[in-house]
């Protein structure tokens, strides 16, 4: 009847589903968290809100975001795994030339759900529907960076964020999203 469905649902709001203590499982898989980075060409462009929307309706949360313009030597750390290869001055030149909108999403297997996302590196070679495809032409002007594994993503995270700078909230629309070992 109505009164025990509210009463459910009621009961599903007051527990807490994604407590940093109890990340949220879809069949034994953690949540995990990714660094998705929005540069200074998608913030000169105004696609900033259009973007993040992406991470949100894909069923990610958001739990942190920062704005600043990176240091040299944080673009440096940031591209360590590509020093020596051809791209990497132009690389960190190009994170260090306006402001930057760093975030962190978490979510069952963030990394690989952000990657999907974004979409190829090179724009051409990204699927349509993905922020690559539908936004970009150069493979240097791609507007998003997101981190390629967890290992990278734990490393990332670290760069941009401080101990502390991370807001882990209990998503009340958790079991909308994903089964939770607490889904009926």
């Amino acid at each position: 009847d109505a009164t025990s469905t509210w009463r459910d649902m009621l009961r599903l709001l007051r527990r807490p589903l994604c407590a940093a203590a109890s990340p949220c499982t879809h069949e034994g898989t953690p949540s995990t968290r990714t660094l998705v980075a929005f540069k200074h060409d998608a913030i000169q462009r105004r696609l900033l809100g259009e973007l993040l929307g992406r991470f949100e309706r894909k069923g990610l949360k958001l739990v942190g975001m920062r704005m600043r313009t990176p240091s040299r030597a944080l673009a440096e750390e940031h591209y360590e795994d590509h020093r020596g290869k051809p791209f990497f001055e132009r690389a960190c030149v190009h994170l260090c030339s306006g402001p930057v909108v760093a975030t962190v999403w978490e979510g069952r297997h963030a990394v690989a759900a952000a990657r999907s996302l974004c979409g190829a590196t090179e724009p051409t070679e990204a699927i349509p529907g993905t922020i690559r495809a539908d936004y970009c032409v150069h493979w240097r002007r791609n507007l998003v960076h997101s981190s390629d594994s967890d290992a990278t993503a734990q490393r990332e995270i670290s760069l941009w964020f401080g101990d502390g700078e991370l807001e882990p909230w209990d998503e009340a629309a958790a079991g909308f999203y994903y089964e939770l070992p607490t889904s009926k």
